[in-house]
């Protein structure tokens, strides 16, 4: 396909895709869908090679949030079964930590619920982080606490946090149909301010909510246009509970389609495979880490996820390998900002949008609310 040549050209010379091109992958057909995978699987080869990194994530405080994030299990009014807890010791933190560094995760994910951390609770958490550093040498730490106040970020950057993450999740057209409590802004300037603390900048999408094509694309450009420099996929997980319960609009060849888009616009940046891919991509996981070159290992913030040693297998049996922490992820152009011509973008007209026909056959079965782990007293999966 003239479509996907002219991609790979691009992304081969970190060369931002038109609306035009990127709609155009969502658009392929399923007859098409090896094409588009092994097109976009030479642009993760040039920049990542076979280097699959793990992610760890630990969620130090579960549940009761005051946001109403539609697509959230922990939200204001969630009926979710979740777990439910106040913060976690430092300690115990660092313990649940130490279970994915000895998995093989690279970059343990600091998680709490709420609108933002107050003084008190940067403070926790720089607790935390300290000591995970100093019981894992070279292991990375990120911070997602929600939105911060002035001065919060420098903070987490001195006690040692490498990355911040919060996700703009999707489009700024239809972000007030997510959420009311805040808005697509608040969390732009959140993930400006860790950048001028320092920070690397982790900032992804959710998709499956009911969204057009159009607005997968519009939030990754925001993305490429805030230079993030890893870009989670979550796919959403359904939880009864919540008003999103009934949203199963995937198809694991639409989420491997997904994938392509975000490797296409983001060529050169860690794409990170998140929530939500045992349930939509099930027997197609393998086949997405030809697109991604980043996974959470074992479990997430309120659901199950595969099994940490099957995730190690899978990336085995795919012909990868794990990224070891004596390695850097990112190309030595983005440790060094862009280059010329690296953030250069092109725009084209954009055809009607769209909405994807829910499918009629869903796997409620497949999603699994968290038992173990941290908040709890049996031991975590990874």
């Amino acid at each position: 396909m003239d479509l996907l040549n002219t991609l790979v050209d691009k992304g081969l010379r970190r060369e931002l895709p038109t609306r035009e091109e990127a709609l155009a992958v969502l658009a392929t057909s399923d007859d098409e869908l090896l094409d588009v995978v092994a097109a976009a699987g030479k642009v993760r080869r040039q920049w990542f090679g076979r280097r699959v990194k793990l992610n760890y994530l630990v969620n130090l405080k579960s549940g009761l949030c005051p946001e109403d994030c539609s697509y959230c299990s922990q939200r204001l009014g969630s009926k979710a079964e979740i777990l439910k807890y106040t913060w976690l010791k430092p300690d115990d933190a660092s313990k649940a930590a130490a279970a994915g560094v000895a998995g093989g995760a690279k970059r343990v994910c600091l998680v709490a619920s709420g609108r933002g951390p107050t003084d008190k609770d940067v403070d926790r958490v720089s607790e935390t982080i300290s000591a995970i550093k100093e019981q894992n040498e070279g292991v990375e730490v990120c911070a997602c606490l929600g939105l911060l106040s002035d001065g919060q970020a420098g903070r987490l950057r001195a006690a040692g946090a490498d990355a911040y993450n919060h996700n703009l999740n999707t489009s700024e057209a239809t972000y007030g149909d997510i959420c009311t409590t805040h808005d697509f802004s608040d969390r732009v300037s959140t993930v400006q301010q860790a950048q001028a603390a320092g920070m690397s900048a982790c900032s992804g999408l959710i998709a499956g909510m009911g969204e057009s094509d159009a607005d997968l694309v519009d939030v990754v450009f925001a993305l490429r246009d805030l230079d993030a420099d890893s870009v989670p996929v979550n796919f959403l997980i359904p939880f009864e509970g919540t008003p999103l319960a009934k949203e199963w609009n995937l198809t694991p060849q639409r989420a491997l389609r997904i994938l392509a888009m975000v490797r296409f616009v983001c060529p050169d940046v860690e794409v990170r495979l998140a929530g939500g891919r045992e349930v939509h991509l099930r027997s197609l996981q393998p086949l997405a880490l030809h697109l991604v070159n980043s996974i959470f290992l074992g479990d997430y913030l309120t659901s199950e996820g595969q099994a940490g040693k099957d995730d190690l297998a899978m990336i085995a049996d795919a012909g990868f390998e794990v990224e070891g922490t004596d390695t850097t992820t990112l190309p030595e152009h983005r440790r060094q900002g862009c280059g010329e011509g690296a953030c250069a973008s092109e725009d084209a007209g954009e055809p009607a949008a769209t909405v994807p026909a829910p499918s009629d056959d869903t796997r409620r079965d497949l999603v699994s609310v968290r038992r173990r782990g941290a908040g709890t007293d049996l031991p975590p999966n990874a």
